[in-house]
């Protein structure tokens, strides 16, 4: 999603931002469009020193919240320097107190409209030093959370009460064991579960459905979770909320996705089908790779949508591969952050926990509506003057006779680009790479295509696609692991996907054992960790004499 910001600069504590956070923070980075007044001064007091930031007030660090909800998306050159209000927010969260007051700033400043607010939120406490027990549960009892602060509604905006079942997800995600069951503590656990009935505002259920998710990764949280749900009156509110699945209003459908996937991977309810049992796959012959996606992407039981709420960069490609002709296809976007659509051939590389996604090499180009780019080589090289939004169709049709890929938003071109083909002329794949809190949904053609590319003969993968009735089923994830655990692996199968077979071996070091598709995709070696100069066909052994 960019370059890294600090490249080549050494990691100084207070003086910089930690370099991993600084490359997710830059690959992920986008204009929000936000104005703060320039005339409205930071209120920074004089001098400096270890402890400056005591003085500051909280109108002060607000601001700084803003400015860098503001600034972030400018950050895009390899050489960049981190700008100084994202280290001076990190070094106000280096003490207890200012992660508190940073925290608070979040929870009352990013507005609810900003379609990169709650992504924005995941990434600062990302950022920020890992607060200890004692800071989560003073921030617990600072949000006095419970069943009746979410029934009595006119006491947090929607915004407010957004953001703070945005903070509590990603807490849970970074604190892990006996911290995240701490911090779910009974108010916090009633606030979230009523946040889940029938008369809430559908983004606070959505985004404490994430945060219910977050916590039940560790599992007594889960135990806890599930004993909470089915001891409501009215039953398991999940049951209902997925049924807005089929919801005309894009919030309400995403609630009813996460419901639907909640329910099929934690909270098992006992009754209840799986859905990929209840969906009519006959129709269907191409769709999003369950084999082919980074680990943290949800995809749904048809393999045609996709959504991401973990804090890295999630990516995946479809089944079909096209090598000649002219190929379209369909994305509905249904939430309006940053996500990098387009195309990319098997050597694209998943770097999720790196930012690295679709457009970020020489072997795929993607569209970013929301920064109104075309992503190439992890560089910008075309802009838009049209900003997608909930709702709108992006088509992308690929012309491998000129060569050439378009973008349509809503049937108007909006981008063109033959950057990839420099590096690549054939082996394609529909794919895409989504931010925090991203959501949409393909058409390979199964169904009409909204907008067609008038005056062009083009194909669908969906009619020239095949698929085997093993491949179009989306299993639940403990279920994907206990066929995993059953699966006989073959001897010369690839020690990275056990699929193919090993034929490929690393120079200079020589560790084999590779199939051809996932040594490409390594930038070093996974079991010396020697850097990579060459892969080679690995000869096949011969035969004693």
């Amino acid at each position: 999603m960019g370059a890294c910001l600090c490249r080549g600069c050494k990691r100084e504590r207070n003086n910089t931002v930690p370099q991993p956070a600084n490359r997710r923070l830059q690959r992920r980075a986008r204009n929000s469009h936000l104005v703060v007044d320039e005339n409205q001064e930071c209120y920074l007091p004089a001098g400096g020193g270890p402890a400056w930031w005591k003085n500051l007030s909280s109108k002060a660090v607000d601001i700084l919240v803003l400015e860098t909800l503001k600034i972030i998306g400018t950050l895009m050159e390899n050489e960049q320097e981190p700008p100084e209000v994202l280290m001076k927010l990190h070094n106000i969260a280096d003490q207890e107190e200012g992660w508190l007051q940073v925290v608070q700033s979040m929870v009352h400043v990013i507005p609810i409209d900003e379609p990169l607010g709650p992504a924005v939120i995941t990434l600062l406490l990302d950022d920020c030093p890992l607060p200890n027990k004692e800071a989560v549960l003073k921030l617990s009892r600072i949000f006095n959370l419970s069943h009746q602060s979410a029934v009595v509604r006119s006491q947090r905006s929607i915004r407010q009460q957004r953001n703070i079942c945005i903070i509590l997800g990603v807490l849970a995600e970074k604190l892990s064991g006996p911290s995240s069951v701490a911090i779910l503590t009974p108010g916090t656990l009633a606030y979230l579960v009523a946040n889940l009935e029938e008369n809430s505002d559908a983004t606070v259920t959505l985004f404490s459905l994430v945060a219910l998710e977050k916590f039940a990764q560790t599992s007594e949280n889960k135990a806890t979770i599930i004993r909470a749900l089915l001891a409501l009156e009215n039953g398991n509110p999940l049951l209902r909320l997925e049924k807005l699945l089929e919801s005309t209003d894009l919030i309400e459908s995403q609630v009813g996705f996460c419901a639907q996937w909640c329910l099929d991977n934690l909270f098992i309810t006992e009754g209840r089908q799986y859905s990929y049992e209840n969906v009519d796959m006959s129709n269907i012959n191409a769709m999003l790779n369950i084999s082919d996606v980074s680990e943290y992407l949800k995809i749904s039981p048809d393999g045609l949508e996709a959504r991401c709420d973990a804090h890295s960069f999630e990516s995946v490609r479809c089944t079909f591969q096209v090598d000649s002709g002219i190929w379209y296809y369909e994305t509905t976007i249904l939430s309006s952050g940053v996500m990098q659509i387009g195309w990319a051939t098997r050597n694209s590389r998943f770097l999720n926990q790196e930012g690295h996604g679709i457009g970020d090499d020489e072997f795929s180009l993607a569209f970013d509506g929301c920064r109104q780019f075309i992503w190439y080589n992890a560089s910008n090289h075309a802009q838009s003057k049209v900003r997608w939004k909930p709702g709108d169709t992006l088509g992308s049709l690929i012309d491998l006779t000129r060569p050439m890929i378009y973008f349509y938003l809503n049937g108007e071109e909006v981008a063109s680009s033959d950057l990839v083909f420099e590096e690549a002329r054939s082996g394609f794949f529909a794919a895409a790479s989504f931010m925090s809190f991203q959501q949409c949904r393909f058409n390979f053609g199964s169904e009409p295509f909204k907008y067609p590319p008038p005056g062009v003969d083009f194909k669908n993968f969906n009619d020239h696609g095949t698929l085997s009735p093993e491949k179009r089923i989306v299993l639940p994830r403990h279920l994907q692991l206990e066929s995993l655990r059953q699966m006989s692996v073959k001897e010369d199968s690839c020690t990275i996907c056990f699929d193919d077979r090993a034929n490929r071996a690393l120079k200079p070091c020589g560790h084999k054992g590779f199939c051809e598709r996932c040594s490409y995709m390594l930038n070093e070696c996974p079991i010396c960790r020697a850097a990579i100069e060459c892969i080679v066909e690995e000869e096949p052994d011969t035969p004693d004499t």
